[in-house]
């Protein structure tokens, strides 16, 4: 689990903020002659980190206020962006382009191999629905509530995702300029600049970034509470620290071990593109092993024990569960795989480093600690009772929300969130992954 959280939310913290840091610099190439270098990116970067922890340091309320807006900034957002760009360019590409066109720059020769290669953006994009589990604590109805949203979270950014792609597919006028080699730096600004002119390119770039900021900012949110939950288990380093809670009921501490650990993350990025790919790679490997895990022990250790709750698959659970696991083995397999050929020092996929220091420094610090004083949900039943009685809970309310309340709420489908004391948190950050 610990091994998830630094693998999985804080590698998605820092690859979202980076995508809006390149964003922004596209944006200041766009409209001067400067165009930003390796330094300034990150320095751009380093300051929308600390923006992600200020605003997440604020009350619990305004946190629930930016997921409210960012449902409706993400939807109405990719609409707006499709609907102009497809209006103002002038000749648009064909359908046949857009659905058969096959482009292979990466040097391999199997089209089987590098079609699977390409899944590794899709499968990244299609991650992070399991918020529903992390804020569970703090979820109205969350037996219910919690799957539902998860599923209704893929669905959407399936649909959406998927017409924005097309649309911007038709939009490609110049695949060479737009795509391999833009001139401002993000394939996408480009199309918007070609497309659009200079300043309906900076109003759609900024519907972007408010989606990224939005992203990373839920993003931040979830992991933070990630490690409030594990520190007040006593499995982190400093967990004493962790677990605290200010007078907003918001645990800060956890907040900034966040932004300082996404930090850290993004100096290689300074020196080598492809060292800092490697880790954000390990972001896909990650979400999916983390979800493979209990998938594993619900179909091989507890076939027969497993008591399902009021959301379930029924007799479909198993079936589901062996697909899933040969998928996610597959694919996790193959994303460790080099994606270009021939393979160099520099164009080498170094993804399974990071990942190995990663599980080998969780490993070592269980094995040589952990082991001789953790005990799983020990550490955190006393406070757990403390902060059930702190949120004043009402259980009764809770029972009254059913799928018609749900269904009424902003898509995706989430459920209620707790009380002024609840974390602020719900399902929607599938639809943050990105635009």
């Amino acid at each position: 689990m610990t091994r998830t959280f630094m693998d999985k939310q804080c590698v998605a913290i820092a690859s979202t903020d980076l995508a809006m840091a390149q964003f922004l610099a596209s944006l200041i190439a766009m409209n001067t002659s400067y165009e930003p270098n390796t330094y300034v990116i990150f320095a751009i970067y380093v300051a929308i980190l600390l923006l992600h922890g200020f605003v997440n340091s604020m009350a619990v309320r305004l946190n629930g206020l930016f997921n409210n807006i960012s449902v409706w900034w993400h939807v109405l957002g990719t609409a707006t962006i499709v609907i102009v760009v497809l209006a103002t360019t002038p000749e648009k590409q064909s359908a046949s382009f857009v659905f058969t066109e096959w482009v292979n720059n990466t040097g391999w020769s199997s089209g089987f191999y590098v079609f699977m290669l390409g899944l590794l953006q899709s499968q990244y994009t299609l991650s992070g629905y399991d918020s529903a589990a992390h804020m569970s604590e703090e979820t109205h109805n969350a037996q219910t509530g919690g799957p539902r949203g998860i599923i209704m979270a893929i669905v959407v950014a399936s649909i959406v995702g998927w017409v924005f792609l097309v649309g911007m597919t038709f939009c490609i006028t110049d695949f060479e300029a737009q795509i391999v080699s833009p001139h401002v730096g993000v394939a996408l600004s480009q199309i918007f600049l070609d497309s659009a002119g200079l300043r309906l390119a900076i109003f759609l770039i900024l519907i972007i970034l408010g989606a990224q900021f939005f992203c990373g900012s839920a993003l931040t949110l979830a992991s933070s509470r990630m490690v409030y939950a594990f520190a007040r288990d006593g499995a982190l380093p400093f967990s004493k620290h962790l677990h605290k809670l200010n007078k907003e009921k918001s645990p800060v501490a956890a907040v900034w071990f966040n932004i300082a650990f996404c930090f850290i993350l993004g100096l290689p990025y300074i020196w080598s593109e492809t060292a800092y790919s490697a880790i954000v790679s390990v972001n896909t490997i990650a979400s999916s092993i983390s979800y493979l895990i209990p998938i594993l022990c619900r179909i091989i250790l507890a076939r027969e024990t497993f008591e399902p709750g009021p959301f379930n698959l029924g007799r479909l659970s198993t079936p589901i569960g062996i697909i899933s696991s040969t998928w996610i083995m597959c694919t996790s397999a193959l994303f460790l795989c080099p994606t270009q050929a021939p393979v160099t020092v520099e164009n080498m996929n170094y993804a399974l480093v990071p990942f190995v220091i990663v599980i080998g420094l969780c490993v070592s610090y269980y094995a040589i600690w952990g082991r001789h004083w953790f005990k799983p949900g020990a550490g955190g039943k006393d406070m757990l009772e403390v902060e059930e009685a702190d949120m004043d809970v009402n259980l009764e309310e809770d029972h009254k929300l059913d799928l018609k309340n749900v269904i009424s709420h902003t898509l995706p489908m989430t459920p209620d969130i707790g009380g002024e004391h609840g974390f602020a948190e719900d399902d929607q950050t599938i639809h943050e992954k990105r635009v």
